[in-house]
């Protein structure tokens, strides 16, 4: 076989610190990316030596990429980081003030803090319409009902992280507004039709296409009336039909996490990697259990092996992949701690958050 499959995974690991174990199959698999969560964020210099610690195991892989080093930071209830991090609000607020300025800012501010520490791609901006207001686990992620409205406020979120320098991605595709069910438990259900979506759902996603945004993760939602066979991440209709060949999106896909019940439920952890591969995604998320990433690996390397799984489509995977690492990466390494702790939680950013959630927006940030 002669590609590395490994640069297609992001992996969680359990602790603030990597352990031998976790390195080791680090560089033997030469994995892509890592995702952290709060139980590897105990304090700045902690996570600061983490980031730094993960990035200096490229010399020893086969590919020597960087690494991508992801978080869930939208703000509000999907907060990871604590203080003496900026504490943001939710998007709700920040759309409430109706100001891509202040957007921009949010968005920009957090990436600063984010890039100092070595984290340089954020799961977010949410980009769903919030159609169903039953909808908990969306709700106030969401920066609203109006589909121009969350366009024009997640195209300025884009632009802020990219001026950050961090990489954003937008979710989730195509839309996890107008379900009730939370796919970390089960499979959603959605009865949106093709022109609905078109012309709601899809409205936040090409704004952000167009904002040059370089990942979009996939939602574990099956909507029957479009693509009645396999839910969003493991469908070739939603991942290749709309998105691709419909939108003309030609950034990186990423799954959402894979072990999630909506899909775990119904399809065993083989099965999982190698469809959604097949459907369309270019990278597979596995967040929270350390085994199923060695069982991911082996079933997409035996799907190549005997053809079930194509050697040009995943190698088109793999040159999203190394470009964007290219484009983004080269300068992945955390500042050094003494500039770092002068980012996070610096006054200005601290002001910015209070006003959003205060809801006002100061004299002196009006159109700036």
């Amino acid at each position: 076989m002669s590609i590395s499959v490994g640069q297609l995974f992001f992996v969680g690991i359990q602790g603030p610190a990597l352990s031998p174990a976790e390195a080791d199959f680090l560089v033997k698999n030469d994995i892509g990316g890592v995702v952290l969560f709060t139980r590897n964020l105990t304090s700045p210099q902690e996570l600061h030596k983490l980031c730094g610690d993960i990035q200096n195991l490229r010399s020893k892989t086969v590919s020597k990429a960087p690494f991508f080093i992801a978080i869930d930071m939208e703000g509000g209830r999907v907060h990871r980081l604590k203080p003496p991090f900026t504490q943001w609000p939710s998007l709700a607020k920040v759309s409430n003030l109706d100001s891509t300025s202040m957007a921009f800012k949010f968005a920009n501010m957090m990436a600063e803090e984010l890039r100092a520490v070595g984290i340089n791609l954020d799961f977010a901006p949410c980009v769903d319409v919030l159609t169903n207001p039953d909808n908990k686990l969306i709700g106030d992620r969401s920066l609203g009902s109006d589909p121009e409205q969350v366009a024009k406020m997640a195209s300025a979120l884009v632009r802020g992280y990219i001026k950050g320098g961090v990489i954003a991605c937008a979710k989730h595709f195509p839309g996890h507004g107008n379900t009730i069910v939370d796919s970390h438990e089960e499979l959603p259900v959605d009865t949106v039709g093709p022109h609905t979506l078109e012309s709601r759902e899809l409205v936040p996603f090409k704004k952000v296409f167009r904002s040059r945004i370089d990942m979009v993760m996939t939602a574990h939602i099956k909507y029957e009336k479009i693509a009645p066979e396999n839910p969003a991440t493991l469908s070739p209709i939603i991942l290749q039909k709309i998105l691709r060949e419909g939108l003309r999106y030609r950034g990186l896909v990423i799954s959402d996490d894979l072990d999630m019940k909506a899909l775990a439920k119904y399809h065993s952890r083989e099965e999982i990697a190698v469809q959604a591969l097949k459907a369309g995604c270019d990278m597979l998320l596995y967040c929270n259990d350390p085994s199923s990433p060695p069982i991911a690996l082996e079933s997409v390397r035996k799907a190549l092996a005997d053809g079930r799984l194509s050697e040009p489509l995943l190698t088109e995977s793999l040159h999203r992949v190394a470009a964007l690492k290219k484009e983004s990466l080269a300068s992945c390494l955390p500042l050094p701690m003494s500039d770092a702790s002068k980012v996070i939680g610096h006054p200005e950013h601290l002001r910015v958050a209070k006003a959003i959630n205060d809801g006002v927006i100061p004299e002196d940030l009006r159109n700036t």
